[in-house]
């Protein structure tokens, strides 16, 4: 007699799972059913564990200095460009105390752009104008820049010593004229995109900026205009300023309308990807160095307070030193 077999039960792939069910998926990752088993994301990282960063610099041969930095499977290419600003040709000349952060936000010295229609998702095709999120990360890229007072304006000055007349006393000092700037155009291509795009944007700034050598530059009387030296040994790198880490966090949350908030469940993910971000809808970003915080930027939600938040921040710290070993490895 023929004995007959049970059909198998329907199962997935935990890919299938996660495109079916997102949600319920990352909770089973991170509330594991067995007591002994410790929260995991689906990338296999623990809810603190960040994506360790990848740098290369001098990658573009036509930029003053370039970078491009991964973190998992985002990918940001980064140049700077240097090009002479005439103090004349400045409309309204900077003519208050000597405070760099505020002479280059009034000069416009530092210019970032980001651009992420280049197809590194899914929601960027090419060609498309650029949205609100690259907006957004352009002007949050340029309030850092100014805040962290990581550039010096005195390394963007041209200056020029004219020459001692029958009016000059013999004891005075030499008046030194600032005759031009240098611009910077930190110019970003995201070129591929898994999540937290400011942090990567970010790192790959401060490592182009690491990379940046400005040319001699001197002022000639008689031509009126500004010269440059072909001589690679003559330029000179960025005196750059204390260096901050910036580092994202999402929460992951199981409070719902219909369940009490005491009840619900929360997860900080550091370092999220694009899978978990679309997850969750609280994201705070800290900007710090070792001895200051620069910036906290909070988005929806109101799960972390402020104990959650102090260790956030050590974790940005403790972050930072990733980022130091990183840049510095770059330019042995």
């Amino acid at each position: 007699m023929a004995t007959s077999t049970l059909p198998s039960a329907l199962s997935f792939s935990p890919a299938t799972f996660a495109k079916l069910s997102p949600a319920p998926y990352l909770l089973a990752h991170l509330d594991p059913t067995s007591s002994s088993a410790s929260p995991t994301r689906p990338s296999g990282r623990s809810p603190q564990q960040c994506r360790s960063p990848s740098v290369n610099t001098g990658s573009l041969t036509h930029a003053n200095g370039s970078a491009v930095v991964r973190l998992g499977d985002s990918a940001v290419v980064c140049g700077v460009r240097a090009e002479v600003l005439r103090s004349s040709d400045v409309p309204t000349p900077y003519r208050g105390p000597e405070d760099s952060r505020r002479e280059i936000e009034e000069l416009g010295l530092l210019v970032p752009n980001i651009e992420l229609s280049t197809g590194c998702s899914p929601g960027f095709l090419p060609g498309n104008a650029p949205g609100t999120l690259a907006q957004s990360l352009t002007q949050r890229l340029l309030s850092l820049l100014h805040l962290s007072k990581l550039v010096d304006v005195e390394d963007l000055k041209v200056k020029y010593q004219p020459p001692e007349t029958e009016d000059d006393l013999p004891d005075a000092p030499p008046q030194l004229q600032t005759k031009a700037y240098w611009v910077l155009y930190i110019d970003l291509l995201v070129i591929s995109l898994d999540g937290n795009p400011f942090d990567a944007a970010w790192g790959a700034v401060l490592a182009a900026l690491s990379d940046t050598k400005l040319p001699k530059a001197w002022w000639d009387a008689d031509r009126e205009a500004v010269l440059c030296s072909d001589q690679l040994s003559e330029a000179k790198s960025l005196s750059l300023g204390s260096i901050p880490a910036s580092l994202t966090f999402a929460v992951f949350t199981t409070a719902a309308p219909q369940k009490k908030l005491e009840d619900a469940k929360n997860w900080v993910l550091a370092d999220p990807d694009n899978f978990e971000e679309e997850l969750c809808n609280e994201s705070i970003t800290i900007v710090a160095t070792e001895k200051s915080i620069l910036r906290i930027e909070k988005r929806g939600g109101g799960f972390v307070g402020r104990e959650a938040m102090r260790e956030l921040v050590a974790h940005t710290q403790s972050r930072l030193g990733e980022w130091k070993q990183v840049l510095s490895s770059e330019h042995r």
